[in-house]
């Protein structure tokens, strides 16, 4: 039970992350509304480039939590076959 303990914990950690860099997207999507409202084309496309960035981080902490949560799985099903 401390091995799927420990597989939980880590998924948690990874929601977490997987959260706030959602968050940082649409605050900086907020940031280039902004920009582009004011017609500061420069700052626009700077934080352009960083909310790319930070989808390309999203799609990686993604990858990982879907990794995540096939091990859960299969640690859960190990475990009850183990139990039968």
């Amino acid at each position: 039970m401390e091995e799927f303990n420990r597989l939980i914990n880590a998924q948690l950690k990874t929601m977490e992350q997987l959260l706030y860099v959602q968050s940082e997207i649409e605050r900086c999507q907020d940031i280039e509304k902004q920009f582009l409202a004011n017609q500061e084309e420069v700052k626009a496309k700077s934080i352009q480039e960083e909310i790319q960035d930070r989808k390309k981080e999203l799609t990686k902490i993604h990858e990982t939590f879907e990794r995540q949560t096939e091990d859960v799985i299969r640690y859960y099903q190990q475990e009850q076959a183990a139990v039968q």
